[in-house]
């Protein structure tokens, strides 16, 4: 496996678990659990609204790292890491 590999494998890694924490740390629509867990963490201000605004855009881009790494991963390693 070259250096470029290894770089785009971290990439890869990395993204996934930024996105899965960026989606967790969205505050829940709904008037269930996590609206109650968010209730008590955010006040109703108007700098939650720009916080979920930038918190948006965050998980626009890491998503959009993430599927550019998973397209990437596809045309480096064809047969999968295993058989290497």
């Amino acid at each position: 496996m070259g250096p470029f590999q290894i770089i785009i494998f971290a990439v890869w890694l990395i993204s996934a678990l930024a996105l899965i924490a960026l989606v967790l740390m969205h505050s829940g629509k709904g008037t269930g659990v996590s609206d109650m867990i968010a209730s008590s963490l955010y006040n109703s201000s108007a700098a939650t609204g720009v916080m979920e605004r930038n918190l948006d855009k965050l998980t626009v881009i890491v998503s959009v790292v993430f599927g550019l790494s998973v397209v990437v991963c596809m045309f480096f390693f064809p047969q999968g890491i295993v058989g290497i």
